[in-house]
């Protein structure tokens, strides 16, 4: 039996200090924060999209920063297993709109609540509102950890201290802190997972306005496509966010520290620019006699109709029937090209993970051991992996704190 510490009571380290203690080794969890799984609360808005119950190379796909670091941790405990594990210790699942999984009931406090029944199940000693200061390592091999008036010896630590987003559940960096100290490479921190700010000040006008069902594309300096995808965005007083966007700041983000990004939004998909076109004709010759600002109110949400018509530099005005083809050509290609410059992303705070951490390269990938401090374990978001949302940041968190836990016993 081996004393073991787990630093971290998040989603890994609940994990890891589970999975350690399965092993009859003794597991203490030290939590500064005054209660477990604080970011795991809010996570799926408060339902925690715990998993996503997609097949294994689909998840593999959404592993958007280092997912072959991912392949032994995850083939080891995939989403499969992380289901059966919380069915097994009590909880009920439910499946919905793109394989997310959630809990039955909704609340992620009952995520919550049967992973602190089974660490007390397992006697996991968990010491909460404790603050580490540093971590003991003496030659080379990771023995301990100090607290303000206490030191605890122990044969191995594990590093489950999140990133740096959303920083008031306790994430603040400070295993990251510890692991540089150490000797490990830190990948730089950026937010992932984050709504982006726009320059056009109109999209204030726009604030709540939430789009279903568009294409979002982004461009970088030299025309080079770097995402597209279709589904649901938003519009803020600070520029854009919802679903599709919040999924590409996890691809643009490190470009976009170098450049402004060009974003366009396809409004009408699901036609081609001919049938567009056919469109707008119907609606141009139905109100022929109309203001051009009052014929297009059909073909958009109410707070969007003076938008576009501003945008499309056609006066707002003028009759339908002194519409030039030249003119509606140019508002069909507006309706499938909206633009948008993205000048940056809101900050940790809106965050919903970090992307960065530490280096894949110091750490075993079966067992989530460091390569540079013997018996020093890493799991979670302070490792330089990432992946959209839908469950698939959580998974990782699952799969990489049992491997930790379960690394400790491996020879």
């Amino acid at each position: 039996m081996k004393k073991v510490i787990v630093i971290g009571g998040g989603a890994a380290g609940m994990m890891a200090a589970i999975a350690a203690a399965n092993n009859g080794n003794k597991v203490i969890l030290v939590e500064k924060n005054e209660k477990l799984g604080k970011k795991v609360y809010i996570t799926g808005k408060g339902r925690c999209n715990l998993t996503n119950s997609c097949d294994i190379e689909e998840l593999f796909k959404n592993i958007v920063h280092n997912g072959k670091f991912m392949y032994s941790s995850i083939y080891a405990f995939d989403n499969a297993a992380t289901i059966d594990f919380f069915e097994n210790i009590g909880l009920k699942v439910k499946y919905e709109r793109g394989n997310r999984v959630f809990p039955e009931s909704d609340h992620s406090s009952d995520v919550i609540k049967v992973l602190q029944n089974e660490l007390h199940r397992r006697n996991v000693e968990i010491r909460l509102n404790t603050e580490v200061k540093s971590l003991i390592i003496e030659d080379g091999v990771a023995c301990g950890i100090r607290l303000k008036n206490e030191e605890i010896k122990s044969d191995a630590v594990i590093l489950a201290t999140g990133g740096v987003s959303y920083s008031s559940t306790g994430s603040t960096g400070d295993g990251i802190k510890w692991a540089e100290s150490t000797g490990h490479t830190i990948k730089s921190l950026v937010p992932s997972l984050v709504p982006f700010e726009t320059e056009e000040i109109f999209v204030a006008d726009l604030m709540g306005l939430s789009l279903k069902n568009v294409e979002a594309s982004i461009y970088d300096s030299k025309n080079k496509l770097l995402y597209k995808d279709f589904g649901e965005m938003l519009f803020t007083h600070f520029g854009v966010s919802g679903p599709i966007i919040i999924s590409a700041s996890a691809v643009v983000n490190e470009r976009l520290e170098k450049e402004k990004l060009k974003l366009y939004i396809d409004l009408k998909p699901a036609m081609s620019y001919e049938e567009l076109d056919r469109r707008v004709l119907r609606e141009f010759d139905i109100y022929k006699t109309k203001q051009f600002k009052n014929a297009v109110t059909a073909l958009f949400p109410g707070k969007l109709t003076p938008v576009m018509v501003a945008l499309s530099g056609i006066d707002p005005d003028i009759k339908v029937c002194e519409i030039t083809a030249a003119m509606r050509n140019e508002f069909v290609s507006l309706i499938k090209k909206m633009p948008l410059t993205i000048k940056g992303m809101r900050g940790f705070d809106e965050a919903i993970v970090t992307r960065g951490g530490v280096s894949i390269k110091d750490i075993n990938p079966k067992t989530m051991e460091s390569k540079i401090i013997k018996n020093l374990y890493f799991a979670g978001e302070m490792i330089d992996v990432d992946a959209y949302t839908g469950g698939f940041n959580l998974q990782i968190a699952w799969s990489t704190g049992m491997a930790a836990g379960k690394g400790i016993d491996e020879v």
